[in-house]
């Protein structure tokens, strides 16, 4: 009975991967390491409308796409992509505004002896609430240290830790004695699968720059007083204002100048 409910749920998984992958033009490929539950759920809450989250299996996410590459090769560039924790991300929406919602869901966390150090650690000088005892747990990890008012003072900062170094047991004790979270954990994106083409982060925020382009085209636009999609509000609005002042000069009657011809007339 549990291997027919594995099997029915390892074909429903299938079908539904398969019909995302031909369906959204977009996806994510996406790192799940040390994300906990409780943070992927809030994850799916804030891309909930916008996009779909896929985790799965390695093996069977190769499976599905090797079963489609021969409907799309493009397919076939996700695969060196498939390895550890990985998920995919479907959208069909703007793919700085997705990258911000999958980036902004992170949670500070201890260093933890044996781990991989995703950041630099550098302990800053302060004035611990350490005693006297704990002298020579710095000394062993060679930081400079003085007593002040009975209490540990770090003289200069120290760079702990570096990115991609494996934390030692002495330095995940020693962020644990002072109370300091130095990780943050949340999604990683590796690529972006954009209408057959693999794009890695980071991914530019073009919005400004369209805007601003716009801007520059409907003025060129307006100069030249060519009609365009840019230009075209502000011509029109040009030529109603220019309507109106027609109407308050003349005996010409129309419907939206009635309200400011009575206004004129009785301004009270």
């Amino acid at each position: 009975m549990v291997k027919k409910d594995h099997s029915t749920w390892k074909a429903k998984y299938t079908m539904r991967l398969t019909q995302y992958l031909a369906e959204y033009p977009t996806l994510f490929v996406i790192a799940a390491d040390n994300v906990g539950s409780r943070q992927m759920q809030k994850i799916r809450v804030s891309l909930r409308g916008h996009a779909v989250i896929m985790m799965g299996k390695n093996t069977m996410i190769r499976k599905t796409i090797h079963g489609q590459v021969s409907k799309n090769a493009n397919l076939e560039k996700l695969l060196p992509h498939v390895y550890e924790n990985v998920g995919f991300v479907f959208t069909k929406e703007d793919l700085s505004t997705i990258s911000k919602k999958l980036l902004e869901n992170k949670v500070s966390a201890p260093a933890r002896a044996g781990a991989i150090a995703p950041v630099d650690v550098t302990i800053r000088a302060q004035v611990t609430n350490l005693g006297p005892e704990r002298t020579s747990f710095f000394q062993a990890l060679q930081i400079p240290t003085k007593i002040t008012r009975g209490t540990i003072e770090i003289i200069n900062d120290v760079h702990l830790i570096k990115a991609g170094d494996k934390v030692g047991a002495s330095e995940a004790a020693l962020l644990n004695m002072l109370n300091i979270l130095p990780f943050s954990y949340g999604l990683i994106i590796r690529v972006i699968y954009y209408s057959g083409s693999i794009i890695k982060p980071p991914i530019p925020d073009l919005s400004e720059k369209i805007s601003q382009g716009i801007q520059h085209l409907a003025a060129f636009s307006l100069g030249i007083n060519y009609p365009n999609q840019a230009s075209a509000p502000h011509l029109i609005l040009g030529g109603f204002k220019r309507l109106l002042a027609l109407a308050v000069d003349t005996d010409v009657e129309f419907e939206q100048a009635k309200t400011l011809k009575e206004f004129l007339k009785d301004p009270s």
